[in-house]
């Protein structure tokens, strides 16, 4: 696949976007410092490449109500594509997960989990277990409160790529 060039502008398009969420043509130009229609092209352009995945809100989860967030890191007892297959099909089938990342070391995944309670955190791990999905082991870490949470700084990880 042929890789894609981004210079400044591009990244400032990206970063405007990753800031704002969707924006006006004349206000991501201004924010960008271009002429809204050239803007508007390279938006199309990042868009057509998959720059962009998607456009979400960061909801206060806080506001709507009480849960509980828990991390989980899991081990399978073995390590063949079915196994990671079949695991990865009982995450993608349940909302509570709503993160997954498969890790190299100890550890194959790391999980983030909101549930509305620890009783039915712990359902759903014990659904894991009875799913028999291959999972040896798993450790769970309850998230007490949030530290920071942030995005990629766009501008400062292509300073670094292009090197």
């Amino acid at each position: 696949m042929k890789r894609f060039g981004l210079d400044a502008t591009d990244i400032r398009i990206l970063s405007a976007m990753q800031q704002h969420g969707p924006l006006s043509k004349t206000r991501l130009a201004e924010i960008v410092s271009i002429s809204p229609t050239p803007c508007w092209a390279r938006l199309d352009r990042l868009k057509a490449a998959g720059f962009i995945k998607g456009y979400h809100s960061d909801i206060a989860l806080g506001q709507v109500g009480d849960f509980v967030q828990v991390y989980v890191t899991v081990s399978l007892t073995h390590h063949r594509t079915a196994d990671f297959d079949r695991f990865e099909a009982f995450v993608k089938a349940h909302d509570e997960f709503t993160e997954c990342i498969a890790t190299g070391g100890g550890m194959d995944y790391v999980l983030k989990v909101i549930c509305p309670s620890l009783a039915l955190f712990q359902t759903l791990m014990q659904s894991m277990q009875d799913a028999e999905i291959g999972v040896d082991r798993y450790m769970t870490y309850i998230a007490t409160r949030s530290v920071k949470t942030s995005r990629p700084n766009l501008a400062k990880l292509a300073a670094h790529a292009g090197r």
